[in-house]
């Protein structure tokens, strides 16, 4: 599942909690209306660490691809280098 679709998702299911409670909610609107900014503000909360969880992962991958990645050029230019040497060591 992409990012894109994992915050859509996400937002989705957030706005659809707001709008079931106030549908739902026997408080008054004032009382509503409060109850509602904690629960925005506690989401809000909750989806900018899932959020940096998120991204802090994407980055330690990006890290071990890269690794890995220099892993292989340096590999690849070792195994060149001999094949160089050995033709010119039959020349």
């Amino acid at each position: 599942m992409s990012t894109k679709s994992v915050l859509i998702a996400t937002l989705a299911g957030v706005a659809t909690g707001v709008v079931l409670g106030v549908l739902f909610a026997p408080d008054k609107g004032e009382r509503t209306r409060a109850k509602l900014g904690r629960k925005k503000d506690e989401y809000i909360d909750e989806l900018s660490e899932k959020f940096d969880e998120f991204k802090e992962r994407i980055e330690e991958f990006q890290d071990k691809m890269t690794h890995r990645a220099k892993d292989v050029l340096r590999h690849n230019g070792k195994m060149k280098t001999e094949s160089i040497t050995d033709d010119n060591a039959i020349a």
